[in-house]
């Protein structure tokens, strides 16, 4: 029984890891040379997408989809390249982005 409940509390934690890890993800998909959660840089601030977006139906799957083909003219002059990150790391970060 005992190593059944050291299994289930490492699950649990690993869960927890990856629900914190956007910040790394974001940081490791090379995100944060251009953007920044609470300031602009090149790109807006995430907390500023977050705002933008709120409440939208669909805006984690754009938010993504821009990531992945690029963007233009949503803010400002400078558009975003596509970034070479897997679908499923576009979705957690744009998931993630939105929770800000």
């Amino acid at each position: 029984m005992k190593p059944f409940a050291v299994l289930i509390a490492l699950t649990l934690s690993l869960g927890a890891a990856s629900a914190h890890a956007s910040p790394e993800l974001a940081a490791k998909s090379k995100c944060m040379t251009c953007h920044d959660v609470a300031k602009k840089k090149m790109g807006p601030a995430f907390k500023e997408i977050a705002a933008k977006y709120k409440g939208q139906k669909g805006a984690d799957a754009m938010l993504a989809d821009s990531m992945l083909k690029g963007a233009k003219g949503k803010w400002g002059k400078i558009p975003m390249p596509p970034q070479k990150i897997a679908p499923a790391d576009a979705q957690t970060l744009a998931k993630w982005i939105l929770t800000l």
